[in-house]
C-alpha cells in the first residue's frame, strides 16, 4: 500500500470524497447524514398537551423511533418553579394605567405584568397585544393593553398565578425521566409560553432560564441544548436572548451551510445550493396525510434536506389536534424507509451537522493499516455525537475491524462506482481510527 495523506477541511469534505493521486484507498468522508442516508426528520411536539405522551410517544415507541417535546414546565405536574411576575407590585402598574397611556417606554412591563393581574382573559389580550407588536402593528398593541387595563381596573380581581390544566391533563417528571431514558429529547419551550417579544428582560429571562434550570434539574444538562420560543417567533430581540441560554433554537439555525425553511416559508428545499436545508413543516389538523407524505418523499430524490416537523394537539387536546391513527400511518411510512431517513431528535441532527462542517480529517498509512485522525474545534463536552466515515479499502478487504479508543467493530465492505467502502461510527476527538483486515 503507497502513503495516503490527506488533510480535508470541512468545506473540502462537502465536495466528495478528498482526491488521492495515488488512488482511491484510504479517501475518507464524513457522510451527510448519520450511516450514510439520504435524508434526516426529527419529529418535534409543543407545548406538553397529555395526549403527546398517552398516545403519541407509544407509538413511536413501538417503532423505535426518538423524537424532541418542547415543554412548558408549568405544565409538568410536579414542577418545582412556579410562573410568576418578576417586578415593581403589580398594583402599582396598574394604578398607572390610568394615567398615563401604553407606549413603547411601558409596553414590556405592562405586557409581563398582564398575565398576572387576574381578569379572565389576562392570557388572551397578551398573546393578542405579542402578535400586533410582532407584526409592527405597534399603536394596535398598545390600545390592546390599554383595553385589558380598563377592564382590571373596573373588575379590580386580586392579581393570581395563571391556571394550570387539571392533574389529569399533566403529565409528571417521573413519567418524563422514564421517557428520556428511552432516547426521547425534552427541551425547553419557557415555563408558560408568553409571547416573549412583549417582555421587558427580565421577565424573559425568567422564562427562558427558569425552564432550563427546571428541565436540568430533572433530566440533567443533556435536555438543555435545544429550545423552541412559543409562537414560533423569530423576534430578533427574543432571538439575542434565547441564544445566550440554549445552544441550539428550532426558531432560528442561524449557520452559514443551512437554508433554514420555517414553517410559513413558501420556498421549495430543491431552489437551495446550500449544503444543508432545515425544512419546517407543521401538519394541522385538516392537513392531507398525500401532503404529509410527500415531504417525506422529498428527501428520498435529495441528499441535503431535513424535515422538521412541528405536532401540537393530539386527539382532541392541544391546538390543531391530530388524531393518533393519523399520527400512526404517518410514522410507519417513514419506518419503512428508513434505510434512507435517519429519524433522530432535533439536538442529535443539529449536533451531527455542526461537527461534520467543523471536523477535519487526516488519513495516512501505517504497515497494513489505514489510520485516520478526525477532530472539530467545537465544545468538546457539548459536541459529542458520533459521525458516520465512509473510507475506501483494498477490493480484497472484505470485512474490516475499526478500532477507536480500545474499543473494536466490525464493518462489511460495500461497492460503488469508485471502489470498496466501509461505513462506521466514530467519535470526534476520541482518538486515532485504526482499519485493517
Amino acid at each position: 500500500m503507497k502513503k495516503i495523506t490527506i488533510i480535508t477541511l470541512a468545506t473540502l469534505a462537502l465536495l466528495g470524497a478528498c482526491s488521492n493521486p495515488d488512488g482511491i484507498i484510504g479517501n475518507t468522508e464524513i457522510t451527510k447524514w448519520q450511516d450514510g442516508k439520504n435524508g434526516a426528520i426529527s419529529i418535534t411536539y409543543d407545548d406538553a398537551t397529555i395526549n403527546q405522551f398517552r398516545q403519541a410517544l407509544p407509538i413511536m415507541d413501538t417503532l423505535d423511533m426518538k423524537g424532541t417535546f418542547f415543554i412548558n414546565t408549568a405544565h409538568i405536574q410536579d414542577s418545582e418553579i412556579p410562573a410568576k411576575f418578576i417586578g415593581r407590585p403589580i398594583a402599582d402598574i396598574i394604578k398607572e394605567t390610568a394615567n398615563k397611556p401604553t407606549d413603547q417606554s411601558n409596553l414590556f412591563e405592562r405586557a409581563s405584568a398582564l398575565r398576572f393581574t387576574g381578569i379572565k382573559d389576562a392570557v388572551e389580550y397578551h398573546n393578542n397585544a405579542g402578535t400586533l407588536y410582532e407584526n409592527e402593528k405597534y399603536d394596535e398593541a398598545y390600545k390592546v393593553i390599554d383595553e385589558a387595563y380598563a377592564k382590571v381596573r373596573k373588575e379590580k380581581p386580586e392579581p393570581k398565578n395563571m391556571s394550570r390544566p387539571s392533574n389529569n391533563n399533566m403529565v409528571t417528571w417521573k413519567e418524563i425521566k422514564e421517557f428520556a431514558a428511552r432516547g426521547h429529547e425534552f427541551g425547553s419551550h419557557t415555563i408558560s409560553h408568553p409571547r416573549l417579544a412583549v417582555l421587558d428582560e427580565e421577565n424573559m429571562l425568567y422564562e427562558l432560564e427558569k425552564c432550563k434550570e427546571e428541565i436540568e434539574k430533572q433530566l440533567g444538562a443533556g435536555h438543555t441544548f435545544s429550545a423552541e420560543c412559543p409562537f414560533g417567533t423569530e423576534n430578533e430581540r427574543v432571538m439575542e436572548y434565547a441564544y445566550k441560554v440554549h445552544p441550539a433554537l428550532r426558531n432560528r439555525m442561524p449557520e452559514p451551510f443551512l437554508e433554514e425553511l420555517n414553517r410559513g416559508s413558501k420556498m421549495t428545499p430543491g431552489t437551495s445550493d446550500k449544503e444543508y436545508v432545515q425544512w419546517q413543516r407543521g401538519p394541522l389538523a385538516k392537513t392531507t396525510m398525500e401532503l404529509m407524505k410527500s415531504w417525506v418523499d422529498t428527501l428520498m430524490v435529495r441528499d441535503n434536506v431535513w424535515l422538521v416537523l412541528t405536532f401540537h394537539g393530539v386527539d382532541g387536546i392541544g391546538w390543531e389536534a391530530k388524531p393518533h391513527e393519523e399520527l400512526a400511518e404517518y410514522f410507519r411510512y417513514m419506518k419503512e424507509r428508513e434505510d434512507k431517513l435517519w429519524v433522530a431528535p432535533f439536538r442529535d441532527v443539529t449536533k451531527y451537522m455542526r461537527e461534520r462542517m467543523a471536523a477535519k480529517i487526516n488519513v495516512k498509512e501505517k504497515g497494513d493499516e489505514i489510520v485516520i485522525n478526525l477532530e472539530h474545534s467545537l465544545d468538546k463536552n457539548l459536541y459529542n455525537m458520533l459521525l458516520t466515515l465512509k473510507t475506501y479499502v483494498p477490493a480484497d478487504w472484505n470485512e474490516v475491524t475499526v478500532n477507536q479508543g480500545g474499543k473494536t467493530i466490525s464493518a462489511k465492505t460495500t461497492t460503488d462506482d469508485k471502489g470498496a467502502y466501509v461505513l462506521y461510527q466514530v467519535m470526534p476527538n476520541g482518538g486515532e481510527i485504526v482499519l485493517k483486515l
